[in-house]
């Protein structure tokens, strides 16, 4: 299976709030888009284990006119708290890299 990392063009995760983090996963077509829109991407329980986060909290929004996924998650700890090791939460889409999408269709 094809993961993550190969197919996206870009990724970047920003803070969402003191309290909340956003991850923006761009694809560069169509068709990558519904394979990535189909798999355990947009899956809160898959997400939820990659970052131990209870699924319910995880937010999924899906933008297929841009070929681009937003997923919000909270922090683990608020922004600027005591033990937080990143404060703009740029490094935080990286657990999402290895999540396997589904293979292209064969014509």
């Amino acid at each position: 299976m094809t993961r993550l990392s190969d197919v996206a063009t870009g990724m970047r995760s920003k803070n969402a709030g003191p309290f909340w983090i956003t991850v923006d996963v761009f694809l560069p077509d169509e068709e990558t888009y519904h394979r990535a829109a189909t798999s355990s991407l947009t899956d809160p329980i898959a997400v939820g284990a990659q970052f131990s986060v209870d699924p319910a909290h995880i937010r999924v929004f899906r933008l297929p006119e841009l070929h681009v996924i937003k997923i919000s998650l909270p922090r683990p700890r608020a922004q600027g708290s005591r033990g937080e090791r990143d404060m703009h939460a740029g490094q935080q889409f990286v657990p999402l890299l290895g999540l396997h999408i589904g293979s292209p269709r064969k014509s």
